[in-house]
């Protein structure tokens, strides 16, 4: 399969070593991916919307999950949320907050502007590594993905 045919997740996150720890998770799920790492919300924002493309991918990219940093460069964690879920082209889109805040008005906010799960991110590679495992496996794996409105549907 080439890498244009496999899911991309969108990793918007600025530190290198939470970088590199996603990028092992990932690689240990054993789930086929494209990852594309955006290191500000503003860059996120732009490959989303299409004002800045992939060399050789689709644009404006379409990720099959976006996991999300909530303190990144640029625009807000909570400002792409919010873009995203409130675009009729993105909202369909899985976003994942990965987030070392553990105060109850930014859960809060998160799931009131539609994330789809918020998770700790944990200084610990292992346990860090297992939760972005989980998640990835969850949302590339275990549930069917939004269906493109030209598929037909059948009914029970």
């Amino acid at each position: 399969m080439s890498l244009k045919n496999l899911p991309t997740v969108l990793l918007v996150e600025d530190s290198p070593d939470e970088i590199d720890f996603a990028r092992r998770a990932l690689t240990k799920s054993g789930i086929a991916h494209r990852l594309v790492v955006a290191e500000h919300g503003d860059r996120a924002w732009a490959l989303l919307s299409g004002e800045e493309c992939e060399s050789e991918h689709a644009c404006p990219l379409r990720p099959a999950l976006v996991l999300l940093d909530l303190n990144i460069p640029g625009m807000s964690g909570q400002d792409l949320l919010a873009r995203i879920k409130s675009d009729a082209e993105l909202a369909t889109i899985p976003v994942v907050i990965l987030s070392t805040s553990r105060h109850r008005l930014d859960i809060e906010s998160c799931y009131r502007a539609h994330a789809n799960s918020y998770h700790y991110k944990s200084d610990d590679l292992a346990e860090y590594q297992a939760t972005a495992r989980q998640v990835v496996e969850y949302w590339l794996a275990a549930v069917v993905p939004p269906i493109a409105t030209t598929e037909t549907t059948i009914s029970a």
